[in-house]
């Protein structure tokens, strides 16, 4: 047994990012690299990650096994002292059934990370070229799914519930109902011209993006025949102008800069 293997085992939780290999973190990949097992899914990360695992490691396509599988894995890095790279699609703290598996290594003794990756939310607003909190329009963004899926929806988080703020938000895992999600839009409040973005596979080679709004969603959800793997993104900063933000006005001041005295005289003036 080498000086590596004597060392706690350990499992490091990989952000992969919404789909492209190369929006993978330095950190990222340095963990894939030295793992003596990596797990992932072929299901929703692309295979050009595990380019950075070494030749010799152990590969594991979870989206074949179910978790017990998974955590056998883990088991034997507790015993063995190896280190184990789980990749998760996207960002590991949003829908990433880590939680359950932090537990079992705590119970196993062993030493865990997560390292953040970049969310698919994120990278459908860049595709889009969208900002999702836009001054004096939305200052929040909600990320939510559609209940009626295969896990339930706590009570008071229906998307209805959330479309009452009138603000940014980001809708995952609910392509398959989209009757229903425009239903909750429009009872929540949205107006039927409220903006939306359509993401399918984004950043991955066959990936799709539409606009439209809440009332042209659905038929433009089954037009191009989308029931997984598709986000949306709804609300009025989709549609809106740059405003002006305080943040750079030369009438404002923080730590590193001073305030022209007439600028801020006149922003004074428009916040009334």
């Amino acid at each position: 047994m080498t000086e590596h293997q004597q060392a706690q085992g350990k499992v490091t939780f990989v952000g992969a990012g919404p789909g492209a290999a190369d929006l993978l973190t330095f950190r990222a990949a340095r963990a894939i690299a030295e793992a003596d097992s990596v797990i992932w899914a072929a299901s929703l990360v692309q295979a050009e990650v595990l380019e950075h695992a070494r030749p010799d490691a152990e590969i594991l396509d979870s989206s074949l096994v179910p978790m017990e599988d998974v955590l056998a894995v883990y088991e034997r890095a507790a015993r063995e002292g190896r280190r184990v790279a789980r990749i998760h699609s996207g960002d590991p703290s949003l829908w990433g059934a880590v939680q359950e598996q932090l537990d079992r290594c705590r119970e196993l003794g062993l030493e865990t990370e997560i390292v953040p990756g970049v969310s698919s939310f994120a990278a459908v607003a860049a595709l889009a070229q969208r900002e999702l909190t836009i001054p004096e329009v939305a200052q929040s963004v909600i990320l939510t799914r559609l209940g009626g899926g295969k896990t339930p929806m706590p009570p008071g988080e229906e998307v209805r519930e959330f479309a009452r703020h009138g603000t940014t938000m980001a809708i995952f895992l609910s392509a398959a109902r989209s009757k229903q999600l425009v239903e909750e839009l429009l009872e929540g409040g949205y107006p039927q011209e409220t903006p939306v973005v359509v993401a399918y596979q984004a950043t991955w080679p066959e990936e799709l993006l539409l606009h439209c709004t809440v009332a042209t969603l659905e038929e433009t959800v089954k037009q191009h025949k989308l029931w997984k793997h598709t986000l949306f993104l709804v609300g009025p900063a989709l549609g809106a102008s740059g405003t002006r933000s305080h943040l750079y006005h030369p009438g404002h001041f923080h730590t590193f800069r001073r305030a022209d005295r007439q600028a801020r005289r006149e922003l004074r003036g428009t916040r009334g």
